[in-house]
């Protein structure tokens, strides 16, 4: 038979409970603010940079868009795809104008679940996926074949559009691409903020704040080495993908790149479209290396351009490297479909 509890134990026991009550009420204080705050600064962010497009509907998703058109008839259509943890504006702001004034059409999108576009449910992870209703939305717009400019992320998108829809890629720019398997893999972060349930909570509870207070740190090394221009987040509204639903989007995304690019990159030799790849060498994000020069050694007559002393964001660094690359890869295709004639 047990001793009955001690008056030191019964005290000992109520102050562990009162502390264990204290903790979790702590706690659920905190989560609340953290979903309070949450929804008001992505409300504020959405006011701050408002959709400055249109809206194209592809299976029941809105996708936002905007369109750059020329002073006189367009000889062609590019198609600007972001990467990650950005929107439309980061290669519209730079390249859409100069290509315009070229007499190219330029389209600019955001991919589904970034900036202002909608999601969708059935795999909206994979840049397959993706690719197939950035395709759909170009046909609703009256472009049924396109220059596909990727960045980043995106290079992996871009370069399953040109795989399995060739007939829609008249030719590829890929600027800073992932586009192969990379040592190591997915950072532990994006994996933990894709878990179902574990990712939600922090997406939509402190991601925000948090996110908002290390922005520009974030900002500055995907520029490094170089310095990022002083306005670029006002001008680009990168801050965006901080809203909760996007920065969930962004981890997803990001978390499904590795096994896709494992997936696809044997098959980057299958390109037959007039190819450019435009990267720094300075690149901290993504491996030149691997991708960049790994590309350009798949894909047949595919031009290669290694930009010394520039990090990540090629368009922005060095943005007439990325516009002579467009303008070559549309006289090339040009001169492809004259002789296709």
């Amino acid at each position: 038979m047990e001793d009955p509890p001690t008056p030191l134990s019964l005290r000992l026991r109520k102050g562990l409970g009162v502390a264990a009550l204290a903790l979790f009420g702590a706690t659920l204080a905190l989560t609340l603010t953290g979903f309070l705050l949450s929804y008001w600064q992505g409300r504020r962010l959405d006011a701050q940079f408002p959709p400055e497009g249109r809206f194209v509907d592809v299976d029941g998703v809105r996708l936002h868009y905007v369109e750059t058109l020329p002073d006189g008839a367009a000889r062609a259509t590019v198609l600007l795809v972001h990467g990650a943890s950005g929107n439309e504006r980061d290669l519209r702001v730079p390249l859409a104008g100069p290509l315009a004034a070229q007499g190219l059409r330029v389209i600019s999108i955001d991919r589904p679940g970034h900036g202002h576009s909608g999601r969708g449910r059935e795999a909206p992870a994979s840049p397959a996926a993706q690719a197939r209703m950035l395709r759909a939305a170009m046909e609703a717009l009256g472009a049924p074949r396109a220059i596909v400019v990727g960045h980043s992320l995106a290079g992996a998108l871009a370069s399953n559009l040109a795989i399995d829809h060739g007939d829609f890629v008249a030719g590829l720019v890929l600027l800073a691409p992932v586009t192969h398997p990379w040592p190591g893999g997915v950072a532990f972060y994006y994996r933990l903020t894709a878990a179902p349930v574990v990712g939600w909570l922090f997406s939509h509870a402190l991601a925000t704040p948090l996110g908002l207070l290390l922005l520009d740190e974030g900002v500055r090394s995907v520029f490094a080495p170089q310095a990022p221009p002083a306005d670029y987040a006002a001008r680009t509204g990168v801050a965006l993908v901080l809203r909760p639903r996007a920065f969930l989007a962004n981890a997803q995304d990001v978390d499904a790149l590795y096994d896709f690019v494992t997936l696809q990159s044997p098959r980057m030799g299958e390109i037959v479209a007039p190819v450019a790849i435009v990267s720094g060498d300075r690149d901290e994000i993504v491996l030149t290396d691997i991708h960049s020069r790994g590309s350009a050694r798949a894909i047949a007559g595919a031009t290669l351009a290694i930009l010394k002393g520039v990090g990540h964001s090629p368009h922005w660094s060095a943005p007439q490297a990325s516009l002579d690359a467009i303008l070559d890869v549309a006289q090339r295709a040009q001169r492809s479909a004259l002789m296709a004639r």
